[in-house]
């Protein structure tokens, strides 16, 4: 991979330097996730509006985060072989028509069709801006961009469904506006990108058809130096990810069973609130050792899903919103330690599809989980469904814990 120092002597300097680059590729994972929560509190007025069960919203939820997969598995590393700039215009401008279509969405099919889209181009965008940032990072502040990409998505989430909450509870249109302005935003960050040097080594003849498919084809690459955290995180990842999609996709609807006459804004701040203290306790911790931050993320995650478990026996929007804002510290430790166990240790090369696995295990974690939870609430109601969900959490997150605990340290 060429530096960017090498690249400026050889050319001349595209209008953003590294520290306008850093920022840019920052802001566009902040854009990406806020974008993927923007909908969420807008979930309520859809199934007002066109009559569908919890089953179909969170089949609704999880074509969104399916299609994010296969991006991952399949396109993941292409910044890696094309270039972080055309990869991430293409997906940023994909981004933009995703938005398109969901604003002008009449009824459930089409807003799946907007999020499948959403969720492709997402897969793309997330795994390139990520390794850019890594790119970008300033020699005299190592640590800054694995930092930064465990940071910035949180944030992203969190503004996203706090703006969306606004524009639900104010905006003329609420189901539409909030795309729109993601649209603007995406096709503004797409030719900003332009403006950016290129980090990666293109090879020659990576554009032909037959080298495309062969990269296209579905893969799992995580840097060797990388493994033994990613062994030591990945309970913890599945745990803190599987509870985030509960809280993004039927949070709403477990805060309207508790308190069914509050304000419809009242649904989006759950998710809101976890997203919040991740980011918050993300920030907090990023001094302090990885390890350490990883299991002690993934130890709040307990009495997080124990308390949102027990709110709606106690009938407690207090007990429900604590609980989530554990949950959420417990989610930006878990998130923020595994990022950087596994992209401190990975090569320039390595970094894209170190990341793509990251964000697949991830989303899988969130996904599967989710649409098992809709189909409980079919059959047997939310508040069973709350308890199997929040059980199975504690579980796997108590195990993990066991199993850590006999990890080499070094891990």
């Amino acid at each position: 991979m060429a530096s960017v120092t090498a690249l400026r002597s050889r050319r001349r300097l595209p209008v953003l330097g590294r520290r306008g680059a850093f920022r840019l590729h920052a802001s566009a994972l902040v854009a990406l996730l806020a974008a993927s929560s923007a909908p969420t509190p807008a979930y309520a007025l859809y199934q007002a509006a066109w009559h569908f069960s919890a089953m179909t919203l969170t089949v609704v939820f999880s074509a969104y985060v399916l299609a994010l997969l296969v991006a991952l598995l399949t396109a993941g590393t292409l910044s890696d072989h094309l270039g972080r700039r055309p990869v991430l215009a293409g997906a940023l401008l994909a981004e933009a028509v995703a938005m398109a279509v969901s604003a002008a969405a009449q009824g459930v099919p089409e807003l799946i069709a907007g999020r499948i889209l959403q969720g492709l181009a997402t897969g793309v965008a997330t795994s390139a801006a990520g390794a850019a940032l890594l790119d970008f990072e300033a020699p005299d502040r190592p640590g800054r961009a694995a930092v930064a990409n465990g940071i910035m998505p949180v944030a992203g989430m969190a503004l996203g469904v706090l703006a969306s909450t606004a524009l639900v509870q104010y905006a003329p249109a609420p189901t539409r506006t909030v795309y729109l302005l993601l649209l603007v935003l995406f096709i503004a960050q797409a030719a900003a990108v332009r403006l950016t040097p290129e980090t990666a080594r293109t090879e020659s003849g990576t554009w032909r058809p037959v080298r495309l498919l062969h990269l296209l084809r579905p893969t799992i690459t995580v840097a060797p130096a990388s493994r033994p955290g990613l062994a030591l995180a990945a309970p913890g990842i599945v745990a803190a990810w599987a509870l985030g999609g509960f809280y993004s996709s039927l949070g709403p609807s477990l805060a309207r069973l508790i308190a069914p006459h509050a304000a419809h804004a009242t649904g989006g701040l759950v998710f809101f609130t976890l997203t919040a203290a991740a980011g918050l306790a993300g920030h907090a911790a990023r001094a302090l050792p990885a390890r350490t931050v990883s299991l002690a993320g993934a130890a709040l995650l307990i009495p997080g899903a124990l308390l949102t478990l027990a709110a709606p026996h106690l009938h407690s929007l207090l007990a429900l919103f604590a609980g989530t804002a554990l949950a959420g510290a417990g989610f930006g430790g878990v998130t923020q330690g595994a990022l950087r166990l596994l992209l401190r240790p990975a090569a320039p090369g390595e970094r894209a599809g170190t990341l793509a696995t990251y964000y697949a295990l991830s989303y899988l974690a969130m996904s599967i989980p989710v649409v098992l939870a809709g189909l409980l609430t079919n059959l047997y109601g939310l508040q069973t469904s709350v308890a199997l969900y929040g059980a199975t959490v504690v579980a796997l997150t108590l195990t993990g814990l066991i199993r850590a605990a006999h990890l080499p340290h070094k891990a």
